[in-house]
C-alpha cells in the first residue's frame, strides 16, 4: 500500500505502524516528532499506530544551530 511521508509517496506493508515506517526509513534515533494525518502521534504510541492506504506522515528531527 502507498502512504505519503514527508510529502514523499512509499510503498509499506499491509499492517505496518508509524514504529515498522520509522525503522524501515533508518531515522529511528533522530525522530522527535511525528504526525499521522495532521494528529500528533507520541512516541510510546509509534507501536499502535497503524497505517491505512493514503495516511500521510510527517517525520520531524530537529536540527541545532545557531
Amino acid at each position: 500500500m502507498q502512504v505519503k511521508v514527508n510529502g514523499e509517496i512509499r510503498d509499506v506493508n499491509e499492517g505496518s505502524t508509524m514504529l515498522d515506517l520509522i525503522r524501515s526509513l533508518g531515522v529511528e534515533e533522530r525522530v522527535m516528532a511525528s504526525a499521522l494525518n495532521m494528529e500528533i502521534v507520541k512516541q510510546d504510541a509509534w507501536g499502535n499506530a497503524v497505517l491505512k492506504e493514503g495516511d500521510t506522515i510527517e517525520l520531524l528531527d530537529f536540527v541545532g544551530g545557531g
